[in-house]
This record gives structure tokens, sequence and C-alpha cells, in this order.
């Protein structure tokens, strides 16, 4: 069975997409879409931006999104998912890519969320930090045992790897609480602010609204959404799903155990990158990982 996986943020780089453009007028067509629709041209920031303009957590969010996107669509026939998981920002791009909703409903709602995201990420001073080498569950011990200040798991990547959300003084003091513990590393991460925390909940309240508004349909296969990594078909739980995703954690270690186990034989990754691949690949060596390639 053919599981397709769509990055999140930290994917992008300068120059995302331009092959894309030139080898498809389809997707030269849904470059221009995206640019009419945002109401600023993304296209060049993908493929001229810096370093700096591309970590824009408004730019980032949906240059990511068009390319998953425009990749999926382009690849034609060839996209024939059994099923699909995106990675935070990534389920977006699974959902237009299994034609739950559409691609211009997708790039608007990843565009509110990423302005959401970053209105909430200037209310507080917050971080996030990625702990290396500890069992998930002492990790959630630690984070539980600090009051003074908000400090919760926010990413489950890999076993072994677990990133940590909340206040910058509460993510500080476990992270030295988790080296004590015996982390390999713990590093504070230089993002924006505290994503898939408490923290979030101004920015969840107002996509909220906005998903409410929008018209889902049931995917053409099952999608593993974060909240829960179960397989969920019914277009009214995925909506529950994704306006809880933002002061949730994200469940991807959770979500790769559940698709080898309901019978992932081949990894497909679609859009910039290879991190998610590289997960995969630490919870089964034998797998069969790839990026999806226009040809």
């Amino acid at each position: 069975m053919k599981a397709y996986i769509f990055p999140g943020q930290g994917a992008q780089f300068s120059g995302m997409g331009k092959d894309l453009y030139e080898k498809s007028p389809e997707a030269k067509f849904l470059f221009q879409r995206s640019n009419e629709v945002l109401g600023f041209d993304i296209q060049s920031l993908m493929f001229e931006g810096s370093d700096e303009e591309l970590k824009q957590t408004k730019v980032t969010q949906p240059a990511i999104f068009v390319h998953s996107c425009i990749l999926a669509k382009v690849l034609g026939d060839e996209f024939k998912p059994n099923m699909v998981a995106g990675h935070s920002l990534g389920e977006f791009s699974a959902l237009v890519s299994t034609q739950s909703i559409s691609f211009e409903d997708g790039l608007n709602l990843v565009y509110q969320r990423a302005m959401a995201m970053q209105m909430a990420c200037e209310k507080v001073s917050s971080t996030m930090a990625a702990i290396l080498g500890l069992d998930d569950e002492t990790v959630e011990n630690i984070c539980a045992s600090i009051t003074d200040g908000i400090v919760v798991p926010a990413n489950y990547n890999c076993p072994g790897q677990l990133v940590i959300s909340g206040d910058v003084s509460a993510v500080e003091k476990a992270c030295k609480l988790l080296s004590e513990a015996g982390a390999k590393r713990a590093i504070i991460l230089q993002v924006g602010g505290a994503f898939h925390s408490p923290l979030m909940e101004p920015a969840r309240e107002k996509l909220a609204n906005a998903i409410q508004t929008t018209i889902f349909r049931n995917p053409i296969c099952p999608i593993y959404q974060n909240v829960n990594a179960k397989a969920v078909i019914d277009s009214e739980q995925i909506k529950e799903n994704l306006i809880k995703q933002l002061t949730a954690p994200v469940r991807w270690t959770q979500t790769m155990h559940e698709m080898l186990k309901d019978g992932a034989a081949e990894v497909i990754e679609v859009g910039p990158g290879t991190v998610l691949q590289g997960l995969f690949k630490k919870v089964d060596r034998s797998l069969n990982c790839s990026s999806a390639i226009l040809v």
C-alpha cells in the first residue's frame, strides 16, 4: 500500500517549486492562481526569496503548501494514495491533494492559520526545544512537573526525538531537567513561538471559524490526523481534528506506527525536503521511502 506524506514548516528552501513551474503548464497556472488568492507574489518569494524571507511564518506556510499541492496535482494518475498524512501544516496539503477541500480554500485557510499563529506568538514570549535521546514518558513527566509556566510536548517526531513548547522560562527549565535526566541534547529552536501548545489558543479560535465555514468533503482515502494518529475519512471529524490541531501535539511517531500497522509498504514524500522520509526510516530501516518527482 502507498502512503503519501506531506511536510510542514522547516522544509522550505529558496528555489522551491521552480522545476514544476518550468516543466508543467498546469503548475504555471496554479502558481499564478496562488498569487491571486494570497494577494502577493508567493511565486517570486519561493523561487528567489532569501532564507530570512522564507522563514517568516506568513510566507513559509503558504509556500510549503503551494509546493506540495502543485506537485501532487501535476503527478496526475501517478498520485494514487491508499493513505495520507501531513506533519502539522502538511495536513492541509494532504487534504487538498485527496480532494477533501479545494486548492483555493486550502490556501486561504493556510494563510489565515499562518497569520493567526504569528499574532499569537507576538502576545507572549514563547519558544520550542528539541529533546533528543529520551523516551516520551520521561519528557511528558518532566513537562508535567513544571507548574510555574506552560511547557508541553508539541511534536512527537520519532522515537527518541520529541519537541517541547511553551513559555521561554518554562522551556528553559524543562531543558535543564531533561538534560539532567539523560537527554543527549536539549536544543532551543529558532522559531517564532510555542506552536502546538495552549499558547496557540487565540490562533485556534480564529482558525476555528474559518474552518467551520469552509466546505469539506470526504477525502478519496483515509487521512491519519495529527491529533489522534488515527485514519479518518469523515469530513466533519476531519474539521474537528483540524481545529484541535493548533493547541494539541503532533503525534507523528504514533502516526507512522499506525500507517505501518495498517499496511503502508511504500512511503512517498510530496513537497520540499526529505525530513519525513528520514523519520519513517528511523522506525523501519527496510521501508521503501522516496520523494515524489515530476519527470
